[in-house]
């Protein structure tokens, strides 16, 4: 071989060696430079044209005081919102899930329990999904004994009417088999493809995207392949509660909260719809270490909803935009810090200021944002989708 075939060669393959390495590396979507963090209340962004606010649900000194993880779902032209709620406290022993509905989003009945207080575990909400004619509602189980290990599995509820319940089952995998994970709320799907969502799997709090093609999002999950990042948290992955949108190319982008704590999001991307992931990586974007919410609107539009304060604080609640879900360049308040802020009422354990853990849907020509404030009231924002017109 010649010396400028060899040097050729060398070339070819440090080309392709690099090319490679890039692909592994660069954050699956980029966004602009669009929070001011020397203005913590509002990023200096402006609210979103048209926006209500509207309380779900907001407990008396008689009623339980911590309610939690809200997500909201539309059947049969009314809106549903399910939580978790307790007495006092964050998983409390007797956190249960409740409840509500509305016929317009605005005018909610009196919450209903879902589920009872149990005597070995606790109940949490997982979320929803429907084909259309029955209702489904996830409920995620965490028994009060796993040798000290925080994990738990997926059970369900089905409605044709909204008010009259089966008793609850096991979520089944490809192999009939109950799915040993705690289901994230953020089920959608694929257009022209599968539901996608993510469980946190046993042992411990393993965040692995899962996808389904049973239109009723019960049976027939499988995971997807992805291959975590490293972490020195024995019962719970680096990456967690994720949530999702595709770009115009097709491709899948899936978000998680950080517990490395660098109060950035990662993300994981798959070029076949969910079942393969790169691994994430850390976006240069801020996040509060805390769950959000994305998707695409209706045009395609990709949208992510967090609290992009770079710190511990959840607020404010902020909506960020791209055209292709490759840039994102544009971003609206949902909610801001001070006076929109209401104050705490009520003490209760890991309770905290803010806008906690956002979920959205899209229903009746609005994008609706749901949150728990103070981790006492459930509230929703709701935004018109000319509004977010790219």
């Amino acid at each position: 071989m010649t010396l400028k075939m060899h040097n050729l060669l060398f070339l070819l393959i440090f080309f392709f060696s690099i090319n490679s390495y890039s692909q592994q590396v660069l954050p699956p979507f980029k966004v602009d430079t669009l929070y001011n963090l020397k203005e913590p209340k509002t990023l200096g962004l402006p609210f979103a044209d048209g926006l209500e606010t509207i309380t779900i649900f907001s407990p008396s000194e008689e009623e339980n005081r911590y309610n939690h993880g809200v997500v909201l779902f539309p059947f049969k032209e009314k809106l549903y919102a399910q939580w978790q709620s307790s007495s006092k406290d964050e998983d409390g022993e007797d956190t249960q899930v409740f409840y509500s509905r509305s016929h317009d989003g605005k005018v909610w009945e009196k919450p209903i329990a879902l589920t009872n207080k149990g005597h070995n575990s606790i109940t949490t909400s997982g979320g929803w999904w429907s084909n259309g004619e029955t209702l489904v509602a996830y409920i995620c189980v965490w028994p009060e004994k796993n040798n000290g290990t925080k994990q738990g599995f997926t059970e369900f509820m089905t409605s044709k009417n909204g008010t009259d319940w089966t008793a609850p089952k096991s979520v089944k995998n490809n192999l009939s088999e109950p799915v040993l994970g705690i289901i994230e709320q953020d089920v959608h799907k694929l257009p022209n493809g599968p539901i996608i969502t993510a469980f946190h799997m046993q042992p411990g709090l393993t965040a692995t995207p899962y996808y389904t093609n049973d239109p009723l999002g019960i049976s027939g999950w499988k995971a997807g392949k992805m291959k975590n990042m490293p972490t020195n948290n024995e019962g719970m992955s680096r990456e967690i509660e994720p949530s999702w949108f595709y770009r115009e190319d097709g491709s899948v982008v899936m978000i998680f909260r950080d517990q490395k704590s660098t109060y950035k999001k990662l993300a994981a991307i798959s070029h076949d719809k969910g079942m393969t992931w790169s691994t994430p990586v850390i976006v240069d974007t801020p996040d509060s270490r805390a769950k959000q919410s994305a998707g695409n609107l209706p045009d395609g539009t990709a949208f992510m909803v967090n609290n992009p304060s770079g710190d511990k604080d959840r607020f404010p609640l902020v909506i960020t935009l791209s055209a292709d879900g490759f840039f994102f360049n544009k971003a609206f308040l949902i909610r801001s810090g001070g006076k929109d802020l209401q104050p705490m009422r009520f003490e209760g354990k890991y309770k905290r200021a803010g806008y906690s853990y956002p979920k959205s849907v899209i229903w009746n020509q609005h994008l609706y944002v749901s949150y728990a404030t103070n981790k006492e009231d459930i509230q929703l924002t709701r935004i018109p989708l000319e509004s977010l017109k790219q």
